[in-house]
């Protein structure tokens, strides 16, 4: 992408909001809120000021980045839909970048990303030179054992903010054809459907 090009970040995966807006590889702006609640509603004015912060609006913007997780169900998709809305009334691209590829952005390989997936599991997925193997849910123990000898990154070590370096690697795809983010979605859900109820017998 042309390094004067403005990338608008956000992802809200987990508990917060977080966006950026890059120019190029340039940070203009970058706010992280954390919450565990009413991410939907604070995502657009979070972006609207952020735009405002570094004197730009919504059409200056030449690409979307949208966080598509692993990470909560219903933050994932209140990102991916902002995302795929914006694109659409803006008529830029919209870029889905996953937490594996943004915590492995600017790291060498080979190397492993690891993310808490509670319950003592974990997501992973290694990038190697040769691309990125895909992404699993196992028990943490499993893949310390399998991932021996590789080095292993978690966010907390990632080179750049989450919503950094999802606008950096969204950016560096933006001029290529892209697929329409889509939430990445490791787990089943949780709620299983209900059993049918069994028959009432009457006298």
């Amino acid at each position: 992408m042309r390094s004067e090009a403005l990338t608008l970040a956000f992802d809200t995966s987990a508990a917060h909001c977080a966006a950026a807006l890059l120019q190029g590889e340039t940070v203009l702006a970058h706010r992280v809120e954390e919450m565990a609640k009413g991410q939907a509603e604070r995502l657009m004015p979070l972006l609207e000021e952020l735009l405002a912060e570094a004197g730009h609006n919504w059409h200056a913007l030449a690409a979307i980045g949208v966080g598509i997780g692993p990470g909560n169900f219903t933050g994932v998709r209140i990102s991916v839909s902002a995302a795929r809305g914006l694109a659409l009334s803006l008529g830029i691209p919209a870029i889905g970048v996953s937490s594996f590829e943004a915590v492995a952005e600017g790291a060498a390989r080979p190397i492993a990303v690891m993310l808490d997936a509670r319950r003592g599991e974990a997501y992973a997925q290694r990038f190697t030179d040769a691309g990125a193997e895909p992404p699993r849910l196992e028990p943490a123990e499993v893949f310390q054992a399998e991932l021996a000898g590789t080095p292993i990154l978690t966010p907390e070590q990632a080179t750049f903010p989450l919503a950094v370096a999802i606008g950096r690697v969204a950016a560096s795809r933006a001029e290529t054809p892209q697929p329409k983010p889509a939430p990445l979605y490791l787990r089943g859900a949780d709620a299983a459907p209900p059993s049918d109820p069994p028959p009432v017998l009457l006298d």
